[in-house]
C-alpha cells in the first residue's frame, strides 16, 4: 500500500510541478552554473546505496589549496531561498518514482555514517528513507542527532498509513512556516561523529 501511495502522489505532483521544476532548474543554471543537480550516494533500505538528487544550492568556491570553502560561505541567498521553501528537494520525487525512497521515512544521510551508528540508531534503515519524516516535522535540523535518531526509530516502530498522512500535512505546514532549516550556527546540521550525539553533517 505504501508503494502504491507513493506512486499515486509523486507522479501527479511531478506533472503538476513540472513548470516549477523547469523554472528552478533554469534559475540554478543561471545563478549557480552547471551541474544543475546535486547527486550524492546515500544509504537506502537496509543500507543499500542509491543516488539521491537535489537542486544545487551552493557554489563551488574553493580556497588557495583547492579545498571547498565552508557551507555558510558557499550557500547563496538564492540557495537559501530554495532551501527555505524546500524547492531543492523536488528532484527527489524522481527517486520516489524509481523506488529508491518513499515520500515518508527517515531522511537518507551519508554513507560515511553507516559504521558510526549504534545498533539502535541503525534500525532507521529497516524502512525506506523518505523525502520527509517524523524527525523533520518535529524539529528538522534544529534538534540534535540523538533526538533525530530517536524520532526515526519511533517511526519505524509505529508506522501506519494514517501516520504518513499526518507527516505529509505537517510537512506542508513546516514548509510554509520555514521552520527548522538551520541548526545553531550551521546552515544545516554539523557532522555526525558517531555514538550518542556529537554533531552531524550533510543535509538532513
Amino acid at each position: 500500500m505504501k508503494r502504491w501511495f507513493d506512486l499515486a502522489v509523486s507522479l501527479p505532483v511531478l506533472l503538476l510541478f513540472s513548470p516549477v521544476i523547469a523554472a528552478t532548474a533554469l534559475l540554478v543554471r543561471l545563478k549557480l552554473g552547471s551541474p544543475v543537480l546535486f547527486k550524492q550516494q546515500r544509504p537506502g533500505l537496509h543500507g543499500h546505496p542509491f543516488d539521491v538528487y537535489k537542486f544545487r544550492t551552493m557554489t563551488d568556491e574553493r580556497d588557495n589549496s583547492g579545498q571547498l570553502l565552508s557551507d555558510h560561505i558557499r550557500l547563496t541567498p538564492f540557495g537559501q531561498f530554495l532551501r527555505k521553501y524546500s524547492l531543492d528537494e523536488l528532484p527527489q520525487l524522481w527517486n520516489v518514482v524509481k523506488g529508491d525512497i518513499s515520500l515518508v521515512g527517515p531522511r537518507p544521510l551519508l554513507m560515511d555514517y553507516l559504521p558510526l551508528y549504534t545498533e539502535e540508531q541503525g534500525r532507521r534503515h529497516l524502512v525506506k528513507p523518505g523525502i520527509t519524516g517524523w524527525a523533520q516535522v518535529n524539529g528538522r535540523n534544529a534538534i540534535s542527532w540523538e533526538e533525530k535518531f530517536k524520532l526515526d526509530t519511533w517511526y519505524v516502530d509505529h508506522w501506519s498509513f494514517a501516520l504518513d498522512l499526518k507527516i505529509l500535512v505537517l510537512t506542508l505546514l513546516k514548509v510554509v512556516k520555514s521552520e527548522g532549516i538551520s541548526s545553531g550556527n550551521h546552515v544545516t546540521m554539523p557532522v555526525f561523529q558517531g555514538g550518542v550525539n556529537k554533531e552531524e553533517g550533510g543535509r538532513g
